[in-house]
C-alpha cells in the first residue's frame, strides 16, 4: 500500500528521491518467510543472495528502477559485505601497516614503543588515549571542538570541527607525546582511524614513527584497549567528553598513573617508568665513559 512521500535531502544521491512507503520486504525477508509459509514444499525455497542477483543481473529499464527503489539502499549493484569490511584506506600506505613495526615493540623490552586511539562520547565528543607498552604510562590528549562547532554547516573537504580531524588531532598528539624524553618517543601503534591520515607530518614533527593496526585486530593494540576499559571509570559511555579541561584531564591522567597493577607486580606505572628512565640515563651514561 502506497503511502505519503519520503522527503529525500540527500544530494548525492537523487534516484533515492521516488521512494515510497511500500511493502518492500527486503529479499532475506522473503527467503526466510517462504520457509514459514510453504514448510513442506521444498521448491518453494531460494537464498537471498539468488534474489538479489535475480534484481541487479534480469532487471531491465523502468522494471529495474521500480525494483531497485524498493531496496533500502537504492543501490543499482549489490555491494559484497567482504569488499566493505576490507575497503582500502589511503592514509594506511605499505610502509606503515602493522607488520612493518620492529620486533622491538612486540615483546616490551625495549620501552617507547605507544599505543593509541580514541575515546568516543556523546555526540562525536572525543578524547586521544595513548599507552606506553612496557610501563603501561598512560597519556590523555585533549580534543577541545574547534571554533564554529554547532553553529557552521560542515564543508565537504573543509575542516574538522570536531576536534579530532586530521590536523587537529595531529597537532594535540604532536603536544602532549613530546612532554616525554625523547628516548621514549620510538613507535606508536594506532587504529585504522582517519583521525591519524596526517601521521607522516606526524612523523617529521615527532621522530616517532607511526604504524597502523590491521583491520578489525584490536588485539594488536591490545594493552591500549584494556587501557581505554580502565578509563571508562572516569569517561562513562554516552557522556559529552568534550566538557573535560585540559587540567582535568591531567588529573585523571595522574591518577590512572597512580594506580597500582597486577601486570606490574602491583608497581604503578609512574614508578615503572621511572625506573625504565634511570636505567636508560645510566645506560647513556655507560657508553659515553
Amino acid at each position: 500500500m502506497a503511502g505519503p512521500p519520503t522527503t529525500w535531502k540527500g544530494l548525492n544521491k537523487p534516484h533515492r528521491a521516488d521512494r515510497r512507503w511500500a511493502t518492500a520486504w527486503s529479499p532475506e525477508q522473503i527467503s526466510r518467510r517462504l520457509v514459514l509459509d510453504f514448510p513442506d514444499d521444498v521448491g518453494m525455497r531460494i537464498s537471498h543472495e539468488a534474489i538479489y542477483q535475480a534484481l541487479y543481473i534480469q532487471g531491465r529499464g523502468a522494471l529495474k528502477r521500480e525494483l531497485v527503489a524498493c531496496l533500502r539502499t537504492g543501490r543499482a549493484l549489490r555491494k559484497p559485505r567482504a569488499r566493505s569490511r576490507n575497503k582500502p584506506q589511503g592514509h594506511v600506505t605499505a610502509d606503515v601497516v602493522f607488520s612493518e613495526r620492529p620486533a622491538e615493540a612486540e615483546d616490551r623490552a625495549v620501552p617507547g614503543h605507544w599505543e593509541g586511539d580514541l575515546i568516543i562520547g556523546l555526540n562525536r565528543s572525543a578524547i586521544g588515549t595513548v599507552v606506553e607498552r612496557s610501563s603501561r604510562y598512560t597519556l590523555l590528549v585533549h580534543l577541545p571542538r574547534l571554533e564554529g562547532y554547532g553553529t557552521i554547516a560542515p564543508v565537504k573537504n573543509g575542516p574538522a570541527l570536531g576536534g579530532y580531524g586530521a590536523i587537529a588531532m595531529k597537532d594535540a598528539l604532536t603536544t602532549t607525546m613530546t612532554t616525554m624524553p625523547a628516548e621514549l618517543l620510538r613507535s606508536l601503534t594506532w587504529d585504522r582511524g582517519k583521525e591519524l591520515s596526517a601521521h607522516a607530518q606526524f612523523k617529521v614533527d615527532t621522530g616517532i614513527a607511526v604504524y597502523f593496526a590491521d583491520p578489525h585486530s584490536p588485539w594488536q593494540r591490545g594493552t591500549n584497549e584494556n587501557t581505554n576499559g580502565l578509563l571508562r571509570q572516569y569517561f562513562p559511555k554516552g557522556t559529552d567528553l568534550s566538557r573535560w579541561t585540559h587540567d582535568e584531564l591531567l588529573a585523571v591522567q595522574a591518577a590512572v598513573n597512580s594506580r597500582p597493577r597486577k601486570v606490574l607486580v602491583w608497581k604503578t606505572p609512574a614508578e615503572v617508568l621511572d625506573e625504565q628512565l634511570r636505567s636508560l640515563h645510566q645506560a647513556g651514561v655507560a657508553t659515553t665513559s
